[in-house]
């Protein structure tokens, strides 16, 4: 029997499996009892044995021959790191021409006052955004509904294509819309500047008309989705839905209703507790029910591409590009460190910046625990401000009491204004945590799909990969 040293590795079990997984995002599925013979010294020489000194689980040398390589991939699972703040939102209008029932940016009637950023704070914003260090910027518009501001739209492009002339980076632009409201004017803008559209769709006409409080909101959805591929075209536009409780029961309708509509996928997104969703008064039965309505629609969509019609799951793909790739993710809600400030700043229409979106959620229920600063203040002081300096301290899943050894962490990620939010604790009590409770849930079943399922689901896994 081999003298072996461990490396870091966590473990659990799915089904009559052991799962072990690393620092890398490795893992290794074996059979009941091998963390025990590990552990103990007793495992014995084999194809596993040398599965486990390949992938960095143990090794025969007190330093790895390859800790370079270790090293290396490491590194690479941490990339986002290396990119900074790449992701801007400009929060243009709380104004809003739809009443949904969930609404997470508690928005106001389309000709409220008072509730739209300025031309000067637009200017501040666009100004710090260029003080981020990153190569790629993604400048996102939200709202509200953004598209009623036509105006400041054009003034923050225009402005930041000024701005870039002598800074060369690499600019996206991205519309958050309903689509109600595409005016020819913000079509044509966005084909001129290559802005992408991301819209939502929660399902059937009869489900997307319930949650957006009006009787013509689908059908003004879908004409203003297929005038905008018209015009910028297919692949520019996007959509997302939200799970309200209504949409619970219906998840094959909805996959159905994005595949009718010509989507190559869905991002099949909870509710968060933020604005209006916040008046639910059982997110522990929301939670359970969301897992389930996840596992079917999954499911379903597995299905889909086993009989030929390729479509993804958007959030399932987030994760397996972690659990199958030696890459990173730019999805700033599962980060570790934390998204929040490290990927992303939130530009309010009120001037003042934001470590996230949700931040700014909490902040119109007058909760402005991450509020950073203004937009008019230097960028150091923002990024590097003393809430930024103990947020810092807890960011980080890798340090946290219930993540740290955690089987599935490094396919997670750390969200201190969730936690917040709804445990009123920063660094939260995972026990207790919903959220905690649905991406364990997810993981552990795409693991369970790949370990008991066979080649079948893996090939659909990996082809949506790719």
């Amino acid at each position: 029997m081999k003298r072996y040293r461990l490396l870091p590795f966590c473990f659990t079990a799915v089904a009559d499996k052991e799962i072990l997984t690393n620092e890398l995002g490795d893992m290794i599925a074996a059979p009941l009892g091998t963390v025990q013979a590990i552990v103990n010294r007793k495992l014995q020489d084999g194809e596993l044995y040398k599965s486990l000194v390949a992938n960095f689980f143990i090794s025969e040398q007190l330093l790895p021959p390859l800790i370079d390589v270790y090293a290396s991939r490491l590194r690479m699972k941490k990339r986002f790191l290396d990119d900074r703040t790449s992701l801007h939102i400009f929060v243009l209008t709380l104004r809003c021409n739809q009443n949904c029932i969930y609404c997470q940016a508690s928005s106001r009637e389309e000709h409220s006052k008072h509730c739209s950023m300025t031309f000067e704070a637009m200017e501040n914003s666009v100004n710090l955004m260029f003080r981020s260090p990153s190569e790629h910027l993604t400048m996102e518009f939200q709202g509200g509904e953004p598209s009623l501001e036509y105006g400041l739209i054009k003034f923050g492009i225009e402005k930041a294509e000024q701005i870039n002339q002598t800074e060369n980076r690499k600019i996206t632009y991205v519309l958050c819309t309903n689509c109600r409201n595409l005016s020819d004017e913000v079509l044509d803008l966005c084909r001129t500047y290559n802005v992408l559209i991301s819209t939502s769709l929660d399902g059937p006409a009869f489900l997307h008309n319930a949650n957006r409080g009006k009787t013509d909101s689908y059908q003004k959805t879908i004409a203003g989705i297929e005038k905008a591929r018209t015009v910028l075209g297919h692949e520019r536009v996007s959509a997302l839905m939200t799970t309200s409780q209504a949409a619970l029961d219906y998840p094959k309708e909805i996959v159905d209703e994005y595949v009718k509509n010509k989507f190559s996928g869905i991002f099949l997104r909870a509710l968060n507790p933020y604005g209006l969703a916040m008046q639910n008064n059982d997110w522990d039965g929301y939670t359970e029910r969301f897992i389930s309505f996840y596992k079917q629609a999954l499911d379903y969509i597995i299905q889909l591409n086993l009989n030929g019609t390729f479509f993804r799951e958007e959030y399932a793909c987030i994760i397996l590009r972690k659990m199958l790739t030696p890459y990173s993710t730019g999805f700033v809600d599962l980060q570790s460190p934390a998204g929040i400030v490290n990927s992303v700043l939130v530009y309010n229409y009120d001037g003042k910046v934001y470590a996230s979106d949700e931040s700014r959620m909490l902040a119109q229920n007058n909760d402005y625990t991450f509020a950073l600063g203004k937009a008019s203040d230097r960028y150091e002081d923002i990024v590097c401000g003393k809430k930024v300096l103990e947020l810092g301290k807890i960011w980080a899943n890798e340090v946290l009491a219930g993540c740290s050894d955690c089987a599935f962490k490094v396919y997670c990620g750390a969200d201190p204004v969730r936690n917040h939010s709804t445990q009123g604790d920063m660094y939260g009590f995972r026990p207790d945590s919903q959220v905690c409770r649905k991406n364990k849930a997810i993981i552990e079943y795409l693991i369970y799909l790949i370990t008991q399922k066979g080649n079948g689901v893996l090939s659909v896994f990996k082809s949506w990969l790719r």
